[in-house]
């Protein structure tokens, strides 16, 4: 399995995540190439059906990432957004799909390493796990 690279979509809020995402490649700076990133207005309107369609589709891992706690430009995006997934986190444990494909995680426009480490940490998580058991099936 060491030639595993998983595939991860990374939904990334507008107004913070998605412009770490950004700094991070002005910068330079090295992290996974197997992340794909899709901007979202707010980390809020992800949709569990999104989350689920990736998974479908025979994505790996999801990683959501919003606005710091309080700093959400819509006041509560990243609170729903926490919410949804650590809902759909408990389906996919109890439906033996494991959980730990899925993550949530925050930062501010002005985090890029943050940014780096979330979905650095996201792929080796990926990478332990293996692939995704629903694309094994088919």
């Amino acid at each position: 399995m060491s030639d595993f690279e998983p595939k991860i979509i990374t939904f990334c809020c507008n107004y913070c995540s998605y412009v770490a995402a950004d700094t991070a490649g002005t910068r330079k700076e090295h992290y996974p190439a197997n992340v794909e990133l899709l901007r979202l207005p707010c980390s809020g309107k992800v949709d569990i059906l999104y989350i689920l369609e990736a998974f479908n589709k025979g994505v790996d891992g999801v990683l959501v990432t919003g606005c710091r706690k309080e700093q959400c430009h819509f006041m509560e995006g990243n609170y729903k957004a926490e919410a949804k997934v650590m809902f759909l986190k408990d389906i996919l444990d109890e439906i033996g799909f494991g959980g730990n494909r899925l993550h949530v995680q925050f930062m501010s426009a002005g985090e890029p390493d943050e940014f780096v480490r979330a979905v650095t940490d996201m792929t080796a998580r990926i990478k332990e796990l293996g692939p995704n058991p629903v694309e094994n099936k088919k």
